[in-house]
């Protein structure tokens, strides 16, 4: 039975494994290591099967330009390849959505596949004039979830996710 519960300290190694497995060893464990030695703000679930982490996901603080408001950007969700399509992910987008809306975060961006995240409220961020601080980010992909009517600011702006990120774009 899979359970999800906060990211240990403990965890690390079996995360970093794990986004290298679901990233064909791209830049995500490596940004995983650099956000979570200098973020201190970040959110963090992990998916366990008798012991052994089998999905996890991260949100770290982003701002708009112009703005005082911050919301979280969900980035990485890595699933162990033999666990994908089981419905892993999901629980862990979910669950982590549910703990930020509870908490009073106002909105959540992500750059993802278009056909998956719109399941868990996600729609195109340009609906809210907000722009991805990376050129060349297609629209459809940019999208965010608004968790607190009201608080994203009226004339947009261009997102930002902390610096870390830039390396892995």
């Amino acid at each position: 039975m899979i359970e999800i519960r906060p990211e240990e300290p403990q965890d690390q190694n079996s995360i970093h494994r794990l986004n290298l497995a679901a990233f064909e060893n791209g830049p995500e464990a490596a940004l995983m290591d650099a956000l979570r030695s200098s973020c201190k703000e970040y959110l963090a679930f992990v998916a366990v099967e008798d012991g052994v982490v089998v999905g996890h996901i991260l949100f770290t603080p982003v701002t708009v330009d112009g703005s005082d408001v911050t919301g979280m950007g969900l980035a990485p969700m890595a699933v162990l390849p033999s666990y994908q399509r089981k419905g892993i992910g999901s629980r862990l987008v979910r669950h982590g959505l549910d703990h930020l809306r509870q908490s009073g975060c106002p909105f959540v961006i992500v750059l993802g596949h278009p056909e998956y995240y719109p399941r868990f409220g996600f729609e195109q961020a340009s609906r809210y004039r907000l722009v991805s601080q990376w050129e060349g980010v297609p629209d459809e992909a940019f999208m965010v979830a608004v968790l607190a009517t009201g608080t994203l600011p009226k004339e947009g702006g261009t997102a930002r996710y902390r610096d870390e990120f830039d390396a892995a774009m």
